[in-house]
């Protein structure tokens, strides 16, 4: 018996599927989503100082209110992937298949396959929100080379804090507290949100963990599922996706992750090639949106 299999899911019912593979990119925990971008979207800001005066019978305008606008627009990708059936048998999936030639694959093969491809996506994604440059297959992030959106080059406003040297275990505490009193200096207004975090990336966190160890803190590093890191107070958000020798405080709130799960060009396809061409080929496509953007880039510092 031939195995054939053809799944095409588009709009919504693609979006359902690129939302759970978006998702599997750790940063997003930590960043505001986004979900139905038509084309793209204005993020505006309000901050106002000196609103609130003494009553008095008349109206007398007073304090000055600001908005900023940024726009997120994200980029079109797609994935196009030719699998040919028997590596299969390679796979976990072999020992659920029948014996014998051609014998067909679990009904959880197409599961299967969308998680595979949900793996790429979330990969691809994660690199691209932190390190991502306007090239082939990647969007713009927040610290890739000459574009990021945190670099002074592209947004004066955000906060610049320098670092020592390379981090290591013996430095990362000391550019820590240099970090924090950059906040303290420039960025007080924020510094009590329940959603600032501190961003690094798992080496910069390993380094940090290693160098309280040292120090005798013991709950640092004999850690179980319910431990928050924190760093004087900070939460620590941990992104895979991030460089070396980077860290970034910013509120969750304050950085933007969109894409377009509604739309008509979201979509993934498995087609099986055995009745168009012959062959025992299988063609995996997806297509999606994706792209990051700041909100105030004052409330941000980044240091390097």
């Amino acid at each position: 018996m031939a195995f054939t299999t053809t799944s095409n899911f588009a709009g919504k019912a693609a979006g359902f599927y690129i939302s759970a593979a978006l998702k599997e990119a750790k940063s997003l925990d930590y960043l505001t989503m986004i979900e139905n971008i038509k084309f793209k979207s204005n993020i505006q800001r309000m901050a106002g100082s000196n609103l609130v005066v003494d009553a008095t019978c008349d109206f007398t305008d007073a304090g000055t209110l600001a908005l900023t606008e940024k726009v997120l627009e994200p980029k079109n990708l797609q994935i196009n992937i030719d699998l040919c059936k028997s590596t299969l048998l390679d796979s976990w999936e072999a020992l659920q298949m029948r014996a014998g030639a051609g014998a067909p694959p679990p009904a959880s093969f197409d599961d299967y396959v969308i998680s595979y491809m949900g793996e790429i996506i979330a990969q691809a994604t994660e690199e691209s929100i932190w390190e991502g440059t306007a090239v082939a297959g990647k969007f713009n992030g927040f610290l890739g080379a000459a574009t990021g959106y945190l670099l002074p080059g592209v947004d004066a406003t955000v906060v610049q804090s320098t670092a020592s040297g390379a981090y290591t275990a013996a430095n990362i505490i000391a550019n820590l507290q240099t970090l924090t009193a950059d906040m303290a200096a420039n960025v007080s207004a924020i510094l009590g949100k329940e959603d600032l975090h501190i961003y690094m990336n798992n080496k910069t966190y390993a380094l940090y963990i290693s160098a309280v160890s040292t120090l005798g803190y013991v709950n640092a590093y004999n850690m179980n599922g319910d431990y928050e890191p924190v760093f004087e107070g900070y939460k620590i958000a941990v992104c895979p996706g991030m460089a070396d020798n980077q860290l970034v405080a910013a509120q969750k709130s304050n950085i933007y992750f969109g894409t377009d799960l509604l739309s008509d060009a979201t979509r993934i396809t498995i087609m099986d090639m055995a009745n168009l061409d012959g062959s025992d080929n299988m063609r995996l496509v997806a297509r999606y949106s994706a792209g990051v953007q700041t909100g105030v880039g004052a409330d941000i510092v980044r240091q390097s």
